[in-house]
């Protein structure tokens, strides 16, 4: 399993005294590995963003980060991550 260096990534922070220094979205309090967790267990975009106040822009750019970490080094310029999503209202500023 590929170790990620969450700390290239902007949209999480590690804070010691937050959830014993576990990776955060920024400003929250929410773990990123929630979302993993909940995404392997079925969950969509929209309703991992709805549970946990999160923009489903936030989630697409860890999603994303991951996916660039864990692809092979000679194709990172050529990894994409299409997530189809509808965007709703609220995501319009994200977009």
């Amino acid at each position: 399993m590929a170790i990620l260096d969450w700390s290239q990534c902007p949209g999480v922070e590690s804070v010691p005294d937050r959830l014993h220094g576990a990776w955060v979205f920024r400003g929250t309090r929410m773990p990123v590995s929630a979302v993993f967790e909940n995404f392997e267990a079925g969950a969509t975009i929209h309703e991992i963003a709805d549970w946990f106040h999160l923009s489903t822009g936030q989630i697409v750019e860890v999603l994303a980060f991951a996916a660039r970490s864990v692809a092979a080094p000679d194709n990172v310029d050529t990894i994409s991550l299409t997530v189809p999503v509808a965007p709703s209202s609220s995501d319009a500023r994200y977009l």
